[in-house]
């Protein structure tokens, strides 16, 4: 499961959208998600348009996935006549739940939308736990 746990990031995040702003170290450009479930993986989609798959950095540290890219503006030199497409540092955080793996997640990056795989852990999923009853002498399967 993902959680969200600051609401201030995503007042930041609808600020930078309505007013185009440049992304720095200090404050990232929006990194809009989509995410769910497909059976006993998490799915989530970041869309980083133009990004070239070299910056893209994947970085896990407990149950906290990191994503940062960056996509440079036009050189000093050239004359912008209009600078509407956000630029810059990228980043997101992600803080998954305890049932995920975080060790077996997988990436991939196509037409500019990064597509992350993050399994449900084995000890999360549901499974079928058999009981014994002495009354029957059988055996029968209860879902857990």
């Amino acid at each position: 499961m993902l959680m969200r746990t600051d609401p201030f990031r995503e007042l930041d995040r609808m600020a930078q959208q309505a007013f185009g702003a440049v992304g720095t170290l200090a404050r990232p450009a929006v990194m809009p998600i989509d995410a769910w479930r497909e059976k006993d993986t998490f799915v989530v989609e970041l869309d980083l348009p133009g990004v070239d798959p070299g910056s893209i950095d994947l970085d896990v540290e407990r149950n906290v996935l990191t994503v940062k890219a960056e996509r440079p503006g036009p050189s000093n030199s050239d004359e912008l006549i209009a600078a509407e497409r956000p630029r810059g540092v990228f980043s997101r955080q992600l803080f998954l739940g305890d049932t995920l793996d975080t060790e077996h997640i997988t990436a991939d990056y196509a037409h500019g939308v990064l597509r992350l795989q993050v399994p449900v852990a084995e000890k999360a999923r549901p499974r079928r736990i058999e009981i014994s009853s002495s009354d029957t002498g059988g055996r029968q399967a209860i879902s857990a």
